[in-house]
């Protein structure tokens, strides 16, 4: 598939490298230039932002929520019958107090509206280094699964199967409006879990106690964690 990726941080640049590998056409860009990705080692053809939404099948946005708003005359002018699929995921502390978020709106339906047409949410649930470095085979026993969440069935199908070439299960959490149970606070986030075990977690979310329990995880933080220990600090706190 030709697949556009706006965001060359550690999910936009890892998700690059991962499809190209798997024989997808990746174009990848940078809202802050094309020099921000000079010589560094980012899979993919590296283009402007208005270049990577032409001739593509799939756009895939990785950039923080309050960056959102900023690129809105770039989406609107992606043809129609282009999927495009948020992963990202609203912290306070980095994308300021968004208003609508905080008295409840869910995070992906914000984005949504802020980019004038519908989006999947999907490799939004996972940390980076999971993402680089936990795919596995399909079937493979204990493989990491994805959450996938919109509200057109054909779309959501599509964006499956890229899941599933980056190395992970993937689970169909429903429409769009249900996507807060993968945002960060509750069980199905960055707790790298299996497809039977995040049908649970989704199950098990509480959207008012969300907010408090990712509040929580950022307060325990510390920049001296392993990635081990910050999964297991969000399965402390997310189930609590």
């Amino acid at each position: 598939m030709k697949i556009g990726i706006i965001g060359a941080g550690p999910i936009g640049t890892n998700i690059a490298k991962k499809l190209v590998n798997n024989g997808h056409d990746v174009k990848i860009a940078d809202t802050r230039g094309l020099d921000n990705m000079a010589g560094k080692e980012i899979s993919g053809t590296h283009v402007t932002v208005e270049d990577v939404i032409k001739n593509i099948d799939i756009l895939i946005i990785s950039l923080p929520s309050h960056v959102m708003p900023n690129i809105r005359t770039i989406i609107d002018q992606v043809d129609k019958d282009v999927i495009v699929v948020d992963t990202s995921n609203y912290y306070p502390f980095r994308d300021s107090k968004i208003e609508d978020i905080e008295n409840g709106m869910v995070e992906s339906l914000w984005v949504s509206k802020q980019l004038g047409r519908p989006v999947i949410k999907a490799i939004s649930n996972q940390l980076a280094h999971t993402l680089e470095n936990k795919g596995t085979t399909e079937g493979t026993s204990g493989r990491i699964a994805m959450t996938v969440s919109g509200d057109d069935q054909l779309q959501k199908q599509l964006v499956m199967g890229l899941v599933n070439d980056l190395g992970f299960d993937s689970v169909d959490s429903g429409p769009l409006s249900e996507s807060w149970r993968q945002q960060p606070g509750t069980p199905a986030y960055c707790t790298e879990l299996t497809k039977d075990e995040l049908i649970d977690a989704l199950k098990k979310a509480n959207k008012e106690k969300a907010p408090l329990l990712r509040d929580k995880v950022m307060e325990n933080f510390s920049p001296d964690f392993t990635h081990s220990d910050i999964v297991n600090l969000n399965r402390e706190i997310y189930n609590s």
